[in-house]
């Protein structure tokens, strides 16, 4: 699918209620499942990477009830999951595909996870040596060490690992497979990464703790044998601030904008990108604070204003991995050069995003250079006429939604356009229909 952008003349004002977050709702069908009891699920995302998950328990013998965004699911308990009859789809899911890895690793049969072409190709190695350290059995493919990942049952013990990166990902599938062990294991990263599975394992019983140690270092001790409980009541899914970054980054492409984002998740390991903005120059408020299952919530409201680069690096990058693309399309409007670095990560995500970002940047004139760990902006120092091209989505939702937000800048009469706009299904399936009603100064709710 191709789909053309343009905004030139045209004013961003209304309100937007964002999407459900997508690390929040993948996280939420798993730990209800592994539940004793049933969870009701409101604001679920139905992106392909949150149905892979859902899809992956109902396989696994948990039923889910669904209806639009609202989910119920009868949890099995940590050993009430059943043998799959074949192989686990995770299909686009990095997320599905890790954190299953360590909720297989301790169940009493045998379990094959795999996913499309573009996940085959994701490293795994990095969740598998914490999990090999606990006494799981789990066999990949070929010297890159990728999925299919072949999973045998095995009698797991807690240990005490400490991670060379900082990765939701691979933290959550170590504390997973936690669960299934007896006695305290212990991780450690080098910053805090995205902390969801803390928060929500601590609300259904889990016996978990974090604490943050001089230098940055973060520790987080889980004890095993813990009966997970439901959530009381409805677990509301909070908007996913990563969702709504494109449109903050809207804002500053148009003169004249404004506008308020509804129910974005204010968790402090995901706010990376609000503290950068800030350091950009740009004005925003957050309105109507408040604490939904564990996770930190609010209004944003954004106006439109002039930005000047800046530099992205060190322990602020786990907090904004995932935004670090359409932070790069603001340095394009910024004064002066945007850099971003220790951004390695980028390079194994859905396409190497570095490599991406720099390469339809340069196609389309602008200047742009590629770094070992990131990557050089030089700023235009605001808005100005951007003659459309073809750009590459490189099959990356996160991509084509940043480079939609740059098409903006372009006429009507010559219109950017991105290829294989599809794969925005992935964590936003209306993006461009929000983003269309939104020019058209209308309210989505």
């Amino acid at each position: 699918m191709k789909v053309e952008l343009y905004g030139a003349g045209k004013v961003l004002k209304g309100v937007l209620r964002v999407p459900g977050d997508k690390s929040i709702s993948h996280r939420a069908i798993m730990f209800s499942a592994l539940a004793e009891g049933s969870t009701v699920i409101e604001g679920f995302l139905p992106s392909a990477d949150c149905l892979s998950t859902m899809a992956v328990f109902q396989s696994l013998g948990v039923s889910i009830e669904r209806e639009g965004e609202r989910l119920r699911v009868f949890g099995k308990g940590l050993r009430g999951l059943q043998e799959a009859k074949g192989a686990l789809d995770c299909g686009n899911s990095g997320t599905t595909m890790r954190l299953m890895t360590g909720i297989l690793s301790g169940q009493p049969f045998p379990s094959v996870l795999t996913g499309d072409e573009s996940l085959c190709r994701r490293p795994m190695e990095r969740v598998r040596k914490p999990l090999l350290e606990m006494g799981a059995e789990i066999h990949t493919e070929g010297e890159r060490q990728t999925a299919p990942l072949y999973i045998y049952p095995a009698k797991l013990h807690a240990c005490s690992y400490e991670s060379p990166i900082a990765s939701a990902q691979v933290k959550s599938a170590v504390l997973l497979a936690a669960l299934s062990t007896e006695g305290e294991t212990v991780y450690t990263e080098p910053s805090l990464s995205r902390d969801h599975t803390e928060r929500m394992l601590s609300v259904m019983g889990a016996d978990i703790r974090t604490t943050i140690e001089a230098g940055g270092k973060a520790r987080i001790r889980i004890k095993g044998g813990a009966t997970l409980r439901p959530f009381s009541g409805v677990f509301t899914v909070p908007g996913d601030i990563s969702s709504a970054a494109y449109f903050m980054a809207a804002v500053f492409f148009l003169p004249g904008s404004e506008l308020l984002l509804q129910n974005v998740g204010l968790n402090p390991s995901r706010t990376g990108i609000l503290e950068v903005l800030s350091r950009m120059g740009a004005e925003y408020e957050i309105r109507n604070r408040r604490v939904t299952g564990g996770e930190e919530t609010g209004d944003l409201f954004l106006r439109f204003g002039n930005l000047h680069g800046t530099e992205i690096s060190g322990a602020i990058i786990p907090r904004l991995i995932d935004e670090l693309p359409i932070l790069a399309i603001l340095g394009v409007i910024a004064e002066g050069e945007t850099v971003i670095k220790d951004a390695a990560e980028l390079k194994v995500k859905e396409s190497n995003r570095i490599r991406a970002v720099v390469e339809n940047l340069q196609s389309l004139g602008i200047s742009a250079f590629e770094t070992e760990d990131g990557m050089r902006i030089r700023g235009k120092g605001g808005i100005f006429p951007l003659t459309g091209k073809k750009v590459s989505s490189y099959k990356d939702h996160r991509i084509a939604m940043s480079f939609s937000i740059l098409g903006l800048l372009c006429d009507k009469t010559d219109p950017m356009e991105i290829e294989d706009a599809e794969c925005v299904s992935i964590s936003y399936p209306t993006f461009f229909e929000d983003l269309e009603k939104l020019l058209d100064g209308n309210t989505v709710l």
